[in-house]
């Protein structure tokens, strides 16, 4: 009988499973936020912030989806009130490389901004996603918020299991040069 799928807050020690799999996922936005060149570049830098608390990509923002020990996905999240504090040190990293730091936060006020949610290639298309998702309403209700919200590219495929999930269009944007759907989905019993 399989296990069913477990999920817990991550600890420093997830980042090699973690920081490639958020890099894979948020691609140019991962380059953006680092002012990096490539993937590898972005981990590289990534890692250490996982590492770190009060940032956006810090452990402390991660739950990390597990069956039968195996380590299977993520959701990466917090209250979209704190997203532009979360995001300075990102500005910092990016003022100290000379860089520009005029990249906007992605979290709204008054939502659970689900920043990054990532499966396994090999988990996929068996419901891990739409687990991760009641985590994040769990987390909303926790921190007494109503909505979740997320931003999810044009053309990307999940914006299907998001709809599917109860996730409505609340208005488009423009984050790097592409264009994304902003969705909201309220939080049950909010």
């Amino acid at each position: 009988m399989t296990e069913p799928v477990t999920v817990r807050p991550a600890t420093p020690d997830d980042a090699a499973f973690a920081v490639p799999l958020i890099q894979e996922t948020i691609g140019h936005i991962g380059l953006i936020l680092i002012g990096a060149a490539s993937d590898a570049e972005a981990e590289g830098v990534m890692l250490a912030f996982f590492a770190r608390p009060g940032n956006r990509l810090s452990f402390q923002n991660v739950w990390i989806a597990q069956r039968d020990g195996e380590t299977l996905g993520l959701l990466l999240g917090y209250a979209g009130a704190a997203a532009a504090a979360l995001d300075e040190p990102f500005r910092a990293h990016l003022r100290e490389r000379g860089l520009p730091d005029d990249f906007p936060s992605e979290g709204q006020p008054g939502e659970w901004y689900l920043d990054t949610l990532a499966v396994t290639e090999a988990a996929r298309g068996h419901g891990l996603g739409a687990r991760l998702l009641q985590e994040a309403s769990a987390q909303a209700a926790a921190q007494g918020l109503e909505q979740v919200g997320l931003l999810v590219e044009h053309g990307n495929r999940a914006a299907r299991l998001y709809q599917r999930e109860g996730f409505v269009l609340a208005e488009e944007r423009q984050l790097g040069g592409h264009g994304y759907n902003h969705m909201t989905r309220r939080v049950e019993g909010a």
